[in-house]
């Protein structure tokens, strides 16, 4: 049975995590760290109740919601490696319950924050703004596309022309913006 009140919960946080962000992005405000560590300590309450909210306990979009505010917690790496295991081992029990790409993006955030060659090329870097983004080093990065597929993502050269064209158009929006006002 859908817990719709936590699914809601979940939804709203990340509204508000992701307004934040675009905000940011588009030079609006100033980032605030104070949303990612409201919504961990949420969470971790959340968890110690339910335990990490699954798809058969808030529907899939918002059993995502849940991870990404998890992926936005870097300011607790513990927190962030407990939620890996739990998903590991939910994933191993009943691979509907989650997203398998989610467990990917959490264990690269990860090892990157641990300055490690990343698993699955999910995280993305670049020196300035007008350079491309680059994943981050990738342990064993020959294989790396059959372990992306395992988890549900595509090629890493797809991936990387995604976020790249993702960031341009959001760049466009905000010198559009700018000449505007100028």
């Amino acid at each position: 049975m859908i817990n719709k009140k936590l699914a809601r919960d979940i939804l709203g946080r990340v509204r508000i995590d992701q307004m934040m962000r675009k905000r940011f992005i588009a030079g609006k405000v100033r980032w605030d760290k104070r949303v990612d560590k409201r919504n961990t300590t949420w969470l971790k309450r959340v968890m110690k109740q339910y335990g990490f909210p699954m798809i058969s306990l808030v529907g899939k979009k918002a059993s995502h919601g849940a991870w990404l505010l998890i992926q936005h917690a870097d300011h607790d790496l513990r927190f962030q490696k407990k939620v890996l295991a739990t998903l590991n081992e939910i994933y191993k029990k009943d691979k509907k319950e989650i997203n398998p790409a989610d467990i990917a993006y959490l264990t690269d955030r990860i090892l990157v924050h641990e300055k490690k060659p990343q698993v699955f090329g999910t995280q993305f870097t670049r020196k300035s703004e007008k350079e491309e983004f680059k994943s981050f080093p990738i342990k064993n990065k020959r294989n790396v596309d059959k372990r992306r597929k395992k988890y549900g993502l595509s090629s890493l050269d797809e991936n990387e022309r995604r976020i790249n064209r993702e960031c341009r158009k959001l760049e466009d929006r905000k010198l559009h913006r700018i000449g505007k006002k100028a």
